[in-house]
């Protein structure tokens, strides 16, 4: 089997055009220490990949990983695009940032809140 080198390495401020679409580049460390994520401004939809799930986050145990960072990121960077951004997980359901912020028990305003007051 070939192996692929690739022609650059992709850094948080870049850009992707994928046919008629342009993707941001958003470093999204937390579940591993490298994870990017992908938005699309235009169709107001972010490629998330295991960062965050309709309901859950992503796992910290791997090498590299960091909870606290994973929240922070979550709940400072992905927030801040948008309550009306949808998002694609890497598996499991779709789902909206502003639904995530009303339901999800990890990273949910809800959630977030009860953590500080404890």
């Amino acid at each position: 089997m070939d192996t692929v080198e690739p022609d650059r390495w992709l850094l948080a401020g870049n850009t992707l055009q994928v046919e008629c679409e342009t993707l941001e580049v958003h470093h999204c460390p937390g579940h591993t220490p490298s994870h990017v994520v992908f938005f699309s401004r235009s169709a107001q939809m972010c490629f998330v990949g295991d960062v965050l799930f309709a309901g859950s986050i992503g796992r910290t145990d791997f090498p590299g990983g960091d909870y606290a960072t994973l929240i922070n990121l979550i709940t400072r960077r992905l927030w801040s695009l948008g309550n009306e951004v949808n998002f694609v997980p890497g598996h499991s359901p779709t789902s909206s940032f502003g639904q995530e912020r009303q339901n999800n028990p990890f990273v949910g305003d809800r959630a977030l809140a009860s953590a500080r007051q404890t």
